[in-house]
């Protein structure tokens, strides 16, 4: 049907497999029906290290929450917030007082990849540190095209982003289930819930799953966190707008999805920025925007920190402790309406000192993240011991839990979850429900990046929720 033949392709500086052709046809009388073809002649050619473990969906030196080498001194105080974060600075932070009553008819659901897992061991060290009564409490696994739990394999690249996400998700939002949506791709959420039969990239990698594919097999949850993703520059527009309308269903479906906005500032995955053709090279000077989170139909998560020296009543400053907030402008995507008059009011008052060589500085392009959370010196449970991480793997889960907590309240209120969040939050009504962040930016390509200021900004977004403040805004809406 395609007129063309598949090879094994190998990169030659990371070693990675990927299934290939130089060219295609598609006949005449169908190319109408088809939005696109994957895998075919687009390679995921980005500079980057060796992959440390070989498998489908296993995480590689560049991406991942960042661990610190300090010990982690457990104090049941509020004070050293600025040091270990636990499950009682955030309530601190973002005024979390209310108690889920509708958890029955509630649902939140975090996205992992095979091989990565959680032990059952990591999850009740961590409660009985910190939440107790959710010893011995699993979240509900849906396993999709071929992925598995998998406990055979145990280091921290393969454990630490699920028990992260784990253990802050049910920590904040219990008795609340957790479904955990263990697949192989960042396009089979779409497929399994959405029933959409866009997804075919297993069949990029060697060895991929062979199996019937897992189309619609669960129904979205109201709230979904993802703590992956790739560079924009890896995928095509034609791609690009294709998964983001699969987006934009499940935000009509009622389904508010969380996507973290990177760890390297204005640079792509692993520092990596672009040269003048929007091409990822070693050298680059360009910023490189992630995606899906430049899909405007999702919420992005910039990451915040409590400065040190500071404490849970002072203002939080954007992450500068071995992650930088990832945001910027993307390439591909045009501004939405939502947020035109908070990024056109960004470029106007505060004008970056960067030129069109640099980013998108049109003034007419999707702008990330929408809003953040603190990602700095989290405690996590991580193969039998309590480590300290970092990164926007850890403030998409929050930010995911506040507004499920929100949802909470409106089903004991009768009404239905909020769906998609972004034209609430970047309206006037909302902006005193948003910790402004002033301080901080997201150095990366060899400048020190954007800077957090007044109003939106391409650090923190809006700032960080307030829930207390929220609650009654979100109950009001239909």
């Amino acid at each position: 049907l395609l007129k063309t033949e598949y090879h094994v392709y190998e990169h030659e500086d990371t070693g990675e497999k990927q299934i290939g052709c130089h060219s295609y046809s598609v006949p005449a009388h169908i190319q109408g029906h088809v939005d696109l073809i994957k895998p075919t002649v687009h390679f995921n050619h980005r500079p980057s290290p060796k992959r440390q473990f070989k498998g489908l969906g296993a995480p590689s030196s560049r991406t991942g929450p960042k661990k610190s080498s300090k010990a982690v001194i457990i104090s049941p105080s509020l004070e050293n917030c600025d040091e270990v974060i636990t499950l009682d600075c955030l309530r601190a932070l973002y005024d979390v007082q209310y108690k889920p009553v509708s958890t029955d008819k509630n649902s939140y659901g975090i996205v992992e990849f095979t091989p990565q897992s959680f032990l059952a061991g990591d999850l009740d060290l961590f409660f009985s540190n910190f939440s107790p009564s959710l010893v011995g409490v699993r979240p509900v696994s849906v396993l999709i095209d071929g992925a598995v739990v998998q406990t055979t394999d145990q280091s921290f690249d393969l454990m630490e982003r699920v028990d992260l996400d784990l253990q802050y998700a049910m920590g904040l939002t219990q008795p609340q289930p957790i479904t955990l949506c263990k697949l192989v791709t960042s396009k089979k959420v779409l497929a399994s819930t959405t029933g959409s039969t866009l997804s075919m990239d297993h069949l990029s990698t060697p060895g991929g799953f062979k199996g019937s594919e897992s189309c619609g097999i669960i129904s979205p949850p109201f709230v979904v966190s993802i703590s992956y993703g790739q560079d924009e520059a890896s995928v095509t527009p034609a791609f690009a707008n294709r998964q983001c309308a699969e987006y934009a269903k499940l935000g009509m479906m009622g389904t508010s999805v969380f996507y973290s906005s990177g760890d390297d500032g204005v640079a792509g995955g692993g520092g990596v920025c672009l040269n003048t053709r929007n091409q990822p090279v070693r050298n680059g000077k360009k910023f490189s925007p992630g995606f899906p989170v430049t899909c405007p139909f999702m919420t992005a998560v910039g990451a915040t920190q409590v400065n040190p020296g500071s404490t849970v009543n002072d203002p939080e400053g954007a992450c500068e402790q071995v992650i930088f907030s990832g945001g910027g402008f993307s390439n591909i995507f045009p501004m939405p309406s939502y947020q035109a008059a908070a990024v056109s009011g960004f470029l106007k008052n505060h004008p970056p000192p960067f030129t069109s060589a640099q980013f998108n500085n049109s003034g007419n392009v999707r702008a990330f993240p929408d809003l953040s959370a603190n990602g700095a010196n989290y405690v996590v449970a991580v193969d039998g011991e309590l480590s300290l991480v970092f990164g926007t793997s850890a403030s998409s889960p929050v930010v995911g839990s506040l507004i499920t907590l929100v949802n909470d309240a409106r089903i004991a209120a009768g009404k239905g979850p909020v769906g998609f969040i972004n034209p609430a939050i970047y309206s006037d009504a909302f902006a005193s429900a948003f910790n402004d962040i002033t301080m901080g930016g997201n150095q990366g390509c060899g400048t020190p990046g954007f800077t957090a200021t007044t109003g939106w900004d391409p650090v923190t977004g809006v700032g960080t929720p307030n829930l207390t403040k929220l609650m009654p805004l979100f109950l009001a809406l239909p």
